[in-house]
């Protein structure tokens, strides 16, 4: 899966236990109608991934979604979701071209002289 937003927050490296587990996260913000604002992590190898992003840059993120399932010392089953990044690109902010093909300017098309007003065509407009 891909997640498509700007950069909110980079967050640091953190690191955990005696094993050294290191952690990233970021936040995306989705542009859509109803924005959303998700925390993706990016764990051990993958959080050097964002060393070379910024808050603001818009960028495409493979995701994983990963669930665990965990029991308190009271003995009640949790659960809780994570999403987790394995890769990271910048995306193309340049909002006149976007995902379109250039379009030529208006002189490029030769006019046309021998229209027939009398053609029938069955266009209902």
């Amino acid at each position: 899966m891909e997640v498509q937003g700007r950069i909110k927050v980079i967050g640091e490296t953190q690191t955990f236990g005696s094993n050294g587990f290191r952690k990233r996260e970021v936040v995306v913000t989705t542009e859509e109608q109803y924005p959303q604002h998700l925390m993706i992590e990016f764990i051990q190898d993958k959080t050097d991934l964002l060393n070379n992003y910024q808050v603001g840059q818009q960028v495409k993120i493979n995701i994983n979604l990963r669930g665990r399932e965990w029991v308190n010392p009271q003995g009640e089953t949790k659960y809780f979701n994570s999403i987790q990044g394995w890769r990271i690109e910048a995306l193309q902010t340049d909002a006149t071209n976007g995902d379109m093909p250039p379009v030529p300017p208006t002189e490029a098309f030769e006019p046309v002289n021998d229209l027939n007003e009398d053609d029938h065509d069955d266009l209902p407009f």
